[in-house]
């Protein structure tokens, strides 16, 4: 089965990465780099990025049948997305046990529409 796993943080977890140096980004990344390393290897990872940071992402709505683009997430939230990882694992719980060994805060879990 496959699982989209959305890692959230807050906007000011986001603005304090945002002010950190190149050193402590790397000192940070520490953990979440030894989970995608353990999990990669493994097979179960086949996809997923870091994202830029909140500041960054454009919305496009359709209002009356016509697009409206504004600056900012899809929705007016104090959480963000910072990233994602695809993974294909037997079962849910295989997933849950994932996102539960994930070392930087809090992880969503989302079932892939499969065909």
């Amino acid at each position: 089965m496959k699982y989209v796993l959305l890692f959230v943080g807050t906007r000011d977890d986001q603005d304090r990465w945002d002010q950190m140096t190149p050193e402590q980004i790397q000192a940070s990344m520490g953990g979440a780099g030894k989970w995608f390393e353990k999990y990669g290897q493994s097979g179960k990872i086949t996809g997923g990025e870091q994202l830029q940071g909140y500041k960054t992402v454009t919305t496009v709505r359709s209002e009356h049948g016509k697009p409206v683009v504004t600056d900012g997430p899809f929705i007016e939230s104090k959480e963000v997305i910072g990233g994602f990882a695809i993974v294909n694992v037997k079962d849910y719980d295989e997933a849950l046990e994932m996102a539960k060994s994930w070392p930087a805060g809090a992880v969503e879990i989302w079932p892939v529409m499969e065909p």
